[in-house]
């Protein structure tokens, strides 16, 4: 049983943060960005363009961690 509202909890708090963090998109979508930070990857030869934002997935890995870290303590 404790396994299971302790998971009910995670749920509801990621639910929470993805609402937040929709609305926030939402309304300040002009002047929030988090792509385009340097070294990320962008390569465009003619028609193809390849794009890999390396230093957006390292920053967003580091905030979800902390986020998990910070919520999982009792």
């Amino acid at each position: 049983m404790n396994t299971t509202n302790s998971i009910a909890k995670l749920l509801i708090t990621g639910g929470i943060i993805l609402v937040i963090t929709g609305i926030m998109l939402l309304f300040f979508s002009k002047k929030i960005t988090i792509t385009g930070l340097p070294c990320d990857i962008y390569v465009k030869k003619g028609n193809i363009s390849f794009y890999f934002p390396i230093t957006t997935c390292i920053v967003l890995s580091l905030l979800i961690s902390i986020a998990v870290k910070f919520l999982s303590k009792k």
